[in-house]
């Protein structure tokens, strides 16, 4: 059971990040590139890059500062070259950041400014957040609580879309680009104004697992840039200071944007998606039938031709995992479940399709790979190519004998590699300008067509020649981005964004001339995505509130319209947000100059505790509170807690250090344990008890293909000392002992979709044994797991779960007990206990309502169960006697999957147990309710 004060809820509502823990193998050499602003740290060869990211930071700080706030605290930048996911985040707790370098390929999702450029104009601004919002009650939540408590204060206050949307509006501010810019950024409120759908604040911050809703980054870049454009470009700063500081009431931001503004909340918030709404009121409104009262249906990605009559894409719904489909006119049919990776895209060939799978590396969390895979849609049966690589995009030859796929080596640096259809390394071939390829095709068999970035950040498209890798580019290049290019013979068909929207273009390529693809208002569409040509028909992928889906039309039917380069390029739209013009900050990146800065190394060791924050930890039966640290490269992390474990109602302080620089995690402790309590004739004996230990771990992610799969292997051993209170130290000697603890634990599963509440098909085991090694006779072992399966619907879960502990026969030590025993009953440590227990998950409802701002129901859902568990234990009572029992319970849990204060997700239940075995160890009566509440806080 679950318990926690409903007071203490508040605490849950706080910003997470991902952060891989000793993710980078000891062969890494780190240094470091020191400003005022930032200490930017780096593994050796990515000097330009770190400098780069550093001038950056310095030249923008002083300019925008005046928008958010002068307060300066020196943050640390750690840039991750060794993954494939293109990321970054700026965190709390501890306050630090990392950047993803690897760019993605997709030009429209963030842009096509260099990557660690990007990075650098959006995250920085995060820093100047956190700098600023450390006042009033948030200031003294983090006296009190260190920085996870500023980040509690934070979430409480300023909402995740202010956040977000002053970042995008601070990268569209200092560069010819930005999301801002981009009208690939605002699709999911086109969709929605296209189909007339009016949904509820509450519901568009939080979101809904029946229909789409887009994420907070558009929404809070419209709230920004409306703000920016009518009130002033300071204020933001007024609004979220006296936000962040509490100093407007109960709701802190809605009062200091009345405050400052003059109107109300809502008021404002109307006023904002009024703006941009009128930027796009020439969109066709959606004419599908019913299109207000529509629910999400599936996003349909990809397409391409096996025959005019025959499509092959990739399909992703809502209570499904993402499948390749093949569609023979009205008929979907299921080719095979796509595996695990970091980019939709694929490319078909005669039977074969192509695609990156993602595989991470089986020790070191920051580095993984993108591995080509091909699926035979004949038998759905897939085989890896390559191991080991960091492929994107992979296309096939006409002849299907020859791959291209875009790698990108740990530098950035971009390459077109050849390959036979084994995956054999034919050719690599040169990249002299250093542009950045993307979507590679072939043209005839001499040639490839790729979109690339230049080292500006401006897109174009490029023909190279195999032979020589001689290039030419076929377009002016410029901010607006490019993507999805498609070859029919001399002419290839690409997207490229003009003027408020995403086109769909034609480049005939020996006499270079350009045209607009008119398909007519019949398939008018929110963008013109991912092209597939066959011999009569054209398709492609628009977006719709339903999710995205595929167009076609009859090849007779489209228009190619020529266009001249001044119809074709221009400056990217300002979505009527004009201060982004005037404003002195404005294209400030281009004005980074390349001055050298002082390189020195950076010390693994450097802050290696770094206490930053007090965290409360609910793990029922443990509730804690914990003093954590973490150092910048999160090698090292530390603790000292306070402890009360539940069941045996000790109370403990320690402290834990984990390093994980090495292969194996290294582990320490020392810990101090106030009455503990055993069982003795029938009658509890209270001792304290002395503990260290030292042990080593070892995880391996060992996810390939459609399973994520992790084994964890560890051993410690512990020294301890227990000391027998008074009145038992006439009973007992005091005594001290040594024993060794290994723990096993495994899982694996296949994805989830957004809707299931367990994955279809999953396993966890952990296997505990502890064994004195000191001559004293103590054993325990204990292992749990959980088997889950396909209930009666796609979203239905069974599981079966077991346990089984037992304790060596008049055992002189008395280890912890953390057997689940069955729901409803007290919890006692006997010498043997197994348990069995069955439980079937199922959604309810999906209310998509809330009140008042602050509690938000996305869905209900219920579990049935039967829990039964069997113990004995020797000489259990007063006169020498042993016991045996059963305690078995069956009954349901209603679960509320919710959000509160519209950012904060929260599972809470009301659990009821009817118990079909007396409990004799506390407690009256057949009847149990008990409330289901979130285990961790912070």
């Amino acid at each position: 059971m679950k318990r926690l004060l409903l007071p203490l809820l508040l605490f849950t509502a706080t910003i997470t990040y991902a952060q891989q823990f000793g993710g980078n193998p000891p062969s890494v050499k780190w240094q470091q590139v020191n400003t005022p602003q930032a200490r930017v740290i780096y593994s050796q060869g990515m000097d330009s890059v770190a400098l780069r990211v550093a001038q950056t930071i310095a030249r923008m700080n002083g300019t925008i500062r005046p928008t958010i706030g002068f307060k300066q605290r020196k943050v640390n930048v750690v840039l991750q070259n060794q993954t494939t996911v293109s990321n970054a985040y700026v965190g709390l707790a501890p306050f630090r950041s990392e950047f993803y370098l690897t760019p993605g390929q997709n030009s429209f999702n963030v842009g096509s400014l260099p990557w660690p450029e990007q990075l650098a104009i959006h995250e920085f601004r995060h820093v100047q957040q956190y700098n600023n919002f450390n006042v009033g009650l948030s200031r003294g939540l983090s006296i009190v609580f260190g920085e996870g408590g500023q980040a509690l204060g934070n979430a409480l206050s300023v909402p995740d879309w202010f956040f977000e949307g002053d970042a995008v509006y601070n990268e569209t501010l200092v560069s010819q680009q930005g999301r801002g810019r981009l009208p690939y950024f605002f699709n999911g409120f086109r969709a929605l104004w296209a189909a007339n759908k009016n949904y509820s604040w509450m519901k568009l911050r939080n979101g809904s697992y029946l229909d789409y809703t887009p994420n907070h980054y558009p929404l809070g870049y419209m709230m920004v840039a409306y703000g920016r454009q009518k009130y002033g470009n300071e204020f933001w700063k007024g609004v979220t200071h006296d936000a962040a500081a509490f100093n407007t009431g109960f709701y802190p931001l809605q009062g200091a944007i009345k405050k400052h503004a003059g109107i109300d909340y809502t008021q404002f918030r109307n006023a904002a998606l009024t703006h941009f709404k009128e930027q796009y009121k020439a969109d066709v409104r959606d004419p599908r039938p019913n299109a207000q009262k529509q629910h999400f249906i599936a996003d349909r990605e990809f397409p391409a031709y096996v025959n005019d009559s025959t499509l092959i894409y990739l399909k992703t719904a809502y209570n499904h995992i993402p499948q390749f489909v093949i569609k023979r006119g009205p008929t979907e049919k299921v080719i095979a479940v796509q595996s695990i990776n970091t980019d939709n895209y694929f490319s078909y060939y005669n039977g074969q399709i192509i695609y990156a799978g993602y595989r991470p590396d089986a020790r070191w969390g920051y580095r993984n790979y993108n591995e080509l895979v091909v699926l035979d849609i004949n038998t759905g049966k897939e085989r890896r190519i390559t191991r080991k690589t960091k492929y994107f995009s992979p296309a096939f030859s006409a002849d299907g004998k020859t791959i291209v796929a875009v790698q990108v080596a740990p530098t950035g640096r971009s390459e077109l590699h050849l390959l036979n259809t084994d995956g054999r390394l034919l050719s690599v071939l040169p990249n002299d300008a250093g542009v950045f390829y993307t979507y590679p095709k072939f043209y005839g068999d001499n040639k490839l067509i790729s979109a690339v970035r230049n080292f500006k950040g401006e897109m174009s498209m490029a023909l190279i020649d195999i032979s020589s890798g001689a290039t030419k580019y076929l377009l002016p290049f410029s901010f607006e981005p490019i993507a999805f290019p498609q070859v029919q013979g001399d002419t290839v068909y690409f997207t490229k964004t003009s003027g408020l929207g995403d086109a769909l273009l034609a480049l005939t390529i020996s006499n270079n001339k350009l045209y607009r693809v008119n398909v007519g208002d019949k398939y008018a569409s929110i963008g013109y995505y991912q092209p597939a040509i066959g011999n009569q028909k054209i398709a492609w992928v628009g977006f719709t509130a339903f999710g995205y889906q595929i167009n076609e039309a009859n090849r007779t039917n489209i228009k190619l319209v020529p266009l001249n380069n001044a119809q074709a390029f221009a400056a990217l739209p300002n979505m009527g947000i004009s201060v982004l013009n005037t404003d002195n900050a404005s294209n400030i990146l281009a004005a980074v100059k390349p001055d050298s800065l002082p390189v020195t190394k950076y010390s693994k060791l450097h802050g290696l505790f770094n206490f930053h924050s007090i965290f409360p930890v609910l793990d029922d039966p443990n509730y804690a509170l914990q003093l954590v640290g973490n150092n910048v490269l999160n090698t090292f992390q530390s603790q000292l807690t306070f402890n009360y474990n539940r069941d045996e109602g000790y109370k403990q302080i320690g402290y834990e250090a984990a390093y994980a620089g090495l292969y194996p995690y290294l582990l320490a402790g020392a810990n101090y344990t106030f009455d503990r309590r055993g069982l003795y004739n029938g009658s509890y004996i209270y001792y304290n008890e002395t503990a260290i230990h030292g042990g080593v771990q070892v995880p391996f992610n060992l996810s390939v293909g459609k399973h994520s799969t992790s084994l964890t292997l560890s051993s410690s051993l512990y020294y301890s000392q227990n000391s027998f209170q008074n009145p038992f130290r006439s009973l007992f000697k005091d005594s001290h002992y040594t024993y060794l603890s290994s723990t096993v634990r495994f899982s694996n599963q296949i994805q989830k979709a957004r809707q299931q509440i367990n994955p279809r098909f999953a396993q966890s085991i952990s296997v505990n044994y502890k064994n004195a090694i000191s001559g004293i006779n103590a054993t325990q072992l204990l292992a749990v797991g959980s088997l889950y399966l396909p209930g009666l619907s796609a979203n239905h879960s069974l599981v079966l779960s077991g346990a089984y502990q037992h304790r060596g026969q008049n055992n002189a030590i008395g280890y912890s007990n953390d057997f689940p025993f069955s729901y409803g009953y007290t919890a006692i440590n006997l010498d043997e206990m197994n348990r069995f227990a069955v439980s079937y998950h199922f959604p309810i409802a999906y209310p998509d309502a809330g009140a008042a701002n602050l509690l938000y129901f996305m869905r209900l859902r219920g579990n049935l169960f039967y829990d039964q568990t069997n113990g004995n234990a020797g000489r259990f009572y007063r006169d020498g006697s042993d016991f045996k029992g059963k305690f078995r319970s069956a009954g349901a849990v209603l679960f509320f999957d919710t959000k509160w204060f519209n950012q904060a997700a929260i599972t809470f239940g009301v659990r009821y147990s009817y118990l079909l075995d007396n409990d004799p160890f506390g407690g009256n009566g057949k009847n149990r309710v008990e409330l289901v509440l979130p285990v961790a806080i912070f």
